[in-house]
């Protein structure tokens, strides 16, 4: 039987059992419907001589998209078509190893099995690019449904420019507190569509988390734990706003003072730090 590459090397396995981790959660609050969501985290600060060079296990593949920073550049992707619940079991057989070729236009598998990548993979790596572009820490990008903020995204009022993200903020001090750029809104577009790629990548460099309309969100971690946290953060202001209507009213929420005190006593970003 073939060894994993994950043999020996402790740290590269520490951040797949941290994706197995979070997979786990996101099956277990229902974002993660079927094969529902994604995750790629870039790994290339773990690669050795061996990894860097070891030969493909399947054809190389067209990103869709030309993206030169990422030129050699290890990623572990989900499969197309997994899912979460398995992949939390069994990662590296709901999932995939990838390298990006020298032209930085395709891609090719390395290991561990030759599970093809999410077909949501340009909007992933585009991110990935500008990450490596300006030097961001961050390496994990994650794709999923959480239940109340694709609700939210029904209703027109809370499409509108910062309206959502003003609500949420309003629900919980901690929300504005840990997403204080909040959450920025992609029109529907087709789901692995080069167009829904540019659109979030554009609006990522401003605000925590993407909501794609009546569809999912996209977050940018360190590591695949905090892009989690950043979604479970403004999903949790969703339920309590939508506990608070259930009650049959429209919530007061915080004051736009009692906000601006939370950004002032945090000295809280303005801009995504690298």
């Amino acid at each position: 039987m073939k060894k994993s590459i994950l043999e020996g090397r402790p740290e590269l396995k520490a951040v797949i059992d941290q994706v197995a981790e979070v997979a786990g959660y996101l099956w277990e609050k229902g974002w993660a419907e079927r094969n529902g969501g994604n995750i790629t985290v870039n790994i290339s600060q773990f690669a050795d001589n061996e990894l860097n060079n070891m030969p493909a296990i399947a054809p190389a593949k067209p990103i869709g998209k030309t993206l030169p920073a990422l030129k050699g550049k290890l990623f572990y992707a989900k499969g197309t078509g997994k899912r979460m619940r398995d992949l939390a079991r069994q990662p590296m057989q709901n999932g995939s190893i990838i390298r990006i070729c020298q032209d930085g236009a395709n891609y090719e598998i390395i290991a561990d099995c030759p599970v093809m990548p999410t077909s949501e993979l340009p909007s992933h790596l585009a991110m990935h690019n500008y990450l490596v572009e300006t030097g961001s820490s961050y390496t994990a990008t994650l794709h999923t449904h959480p239940i109340e903020l694709v609700a939210m995204s029904h209703i027109s009022r809370f499409l509108k420019e910062g309206e959502m993200t003003r609500v949420l903020w309003s629900m919980i001090p901690e929300t504005l507190a840990f997403a204080p750029l909040g959450i920025g809104i992609v029109p529907y577009q087709m789901p692995g569509s080069i167009e829904m790629a540019d659109a979030t990548l554009e609006k990522i460099k401003t605000h925590d988390v993407v909501l794609w309309e009546k569809h999912g969100t996209v977050a940018l971690g360190r590591d695949i734990m905090d892009a989690f946290d950043q979604t479970d953060v403004l999903c949790k202001a969703a339920n309590i706003y939508m506990c608070a209507r259930s009650m049959g009213s429209e919530p007061d929420g915080m004051t736009d003072q009692a906000m601006k005190d939370i950004q002032q006593a945090f000295h809280l970003p303005t801009k995504r730090e690298n």
